[in-house]
């Protein structure tokens, strides 16, 4: 073979790599999501160099903290269901990764089928069939999540809305319990016999559930968000008395409130809000067993808080349960001494920290004068500046002005401690979104 001959053949099968490389290039470039392959399978950039990289930022579209084990699943879990988790966007994006968790199981939790899609409405098992997608963990369909531990899927592509229902729907052949839930979680769900992991009707959902299983977080791949607001609290952050189904909690008003402000050009974070509240939940004292049902602030802070996808800012809501759940006076200093504990521990990840002062429950059953001084000194040292970066004072704002000690009567949800919708929506509207803006101080 001549020199001339050996170029000419080198060339040839240089260009015929290049074709191929041009040809998967557009295959997957020209992919509209409506197939069951996942072409992107993680959060990194794609090994194939030929493969489109895509663009964005990941953040937290929803969340909800594991709270306790499931009563009566300790023993086959949820084994031979399909269970369909219905959350609430407050963000969208081209791509999206789910977090579950077997926080509260004693065995090892089998998942053999995942998916996540976009529904079909508002009060719906039922899915936009192009949107369903079938989720992979480390590239496999199967998942073994071990006793305490949590799992992130592979990242699928597909288009989630913001302020919309997705459906997040899992399938386990095995027993294993007890469940890891979120008990109050303000919207239905809906459980299948059998494996109708991908099943876009909603036929065999025919069991309704008012709470979240297995199911921590969704995040998505957003072009337009580039960090994430993370609130913990307790059942006035968690939304126990606003509307079933009507997204009311103040986190999602606010959520709505700051993409709307962002959308419309003003100088704001783009930042989307996760809600991590448990109702009942304490800065102090978590509740029973091991790990706790109902994990103490403290105790969770860590997992609930810091280690959510891109967070930039958060926002403390908790306090009125170490005053009204402790069977003696509450020792004022405690509470503030663990509010500082967790701003310190936020501030060194660089994160600024937004606290509120503690609303009004007088009319309570629980209400005592003593206590109320004690809420009265803790709002005090909270707006002195000498807790938290910044305050958003909801007692201020939802407060009877001809009683202070109690809530205005259109925001009471009617037990004197928990606001209405129309509560919750005016703890939203109090949140200064410029807040929002800036770090947290430099330390001297």
């Amino acid at each position: 073979m001549t020199r001339r001959h050996g170029y000419a053949l080198l060339s040839a099968i240089v260009a015929l790599i290049v074709g191929l490389s041009a040809a998967i290039y557009v295959g997957v470039a020209a992919d509209d999501g409506s197939g069951r392959e996942n072409s992107l399978t993680s959060g990194n950039t794609p090994r194939n160099p030929a493969a489109p990289v895509s663009t964005g930022t990941w953040v937290g579209a929803w969340s909800a903290s594991p709270a306790a084990a499931e009563p009566g699943t300790e023993t086959d879990g949820m084994a031979g269901r399909s269970v369909r988790n219905v959350v609430h966007t407050s963000v969208g994006g081209t791509s999206a990764r789910i977090t579950l968790s077997n926080l509260y199981g004693q065995s090892p939790l089998t998942i053999t089928h995942a998916s996540v899609a976009v529904a079909a409405g508002s009060d719906t098992a039922a899915a936009v069939t192009r949107s369903m997608r079938r989720l992979t963990f480390g590239g496999n369909t199967t998942v073994v999540v071990p006793p305490g531990g949590q799992v992130m899927s592979d990242a699928v592509r597909v288009s989630v809305p913001a302020d919309a229902n997705v459906l997040v729907t899992t399938y386990s052949p095995t027993r294993s319990g007890p469940v890891t839930y979120h008990p109050h979680a303000r919207q239905i769900s809906y459980v299948a016999q059998g494996d109708r992991t991908e099943d876009v009707t909603a036929t065999a959902y025919a069991e309704e559930v008012g709470y979240w299983r297995y199911l921590t977080a969704l995040d998505v791949l957003s072009s337009d968000f580039d960090g994430t607001v993370v609130v913990l609290g307790d059942s006035l952050t968690d939304g126990i008395t606003s509307s079933s189904g009507a997204n009311r909690r103040w986190t999602d008003v606010l959520s709505q409130r700051l993409r709307a402000a962002v959308e419309a050009g003003e100088n704001l974070p783009r930042y989307s809000v996760v809600n991590q509240g448990i109702s009942g939940n304490r800065i102090l004292t978590g509740g029973l067993g091991r790990p706790a049902d109902n994990p103490s602030g403290l105790d969770r802070f860590t997992r609930d808080v810091l280690d959510r996808t891109n967070v930039k800012v958060v926002v403390i809501d908790l306090g009125v349960n170490d005053i009204l759940r402790n069977p003696q006076a509450a020792d004022p200093r405690l509470i503030l001494d663990g509010l500082r504990t967790l701003v310190r521990q936020a501030h060194a990840r660089g994160l600024k920290v937004i606290g509120a002062t503690l609303m009004p429950f007088g009319g309570h059953r629980g209400y005592t004068d003593e206590r109320e001084s004690v809420r009265q000194q803790i709002n005090s040292e909270i707006r002195s500046g000498e807790v938290f970066d910044a305050v958003a004072d909801f007692d201020e704002a939802l407060r009877d002005p001809y009683d202070p000690r109690e809530l205005r009567s259109d925001y009471d949800s009617g037990d004197h401690l928990h606001p209405s919708d129309r509560g919750y929506q005016r703890m939203a509207e109090a949140f200064n979104l410029k807040d929002l803006k800036g770090s947290a101080p430099a330390e001297l």
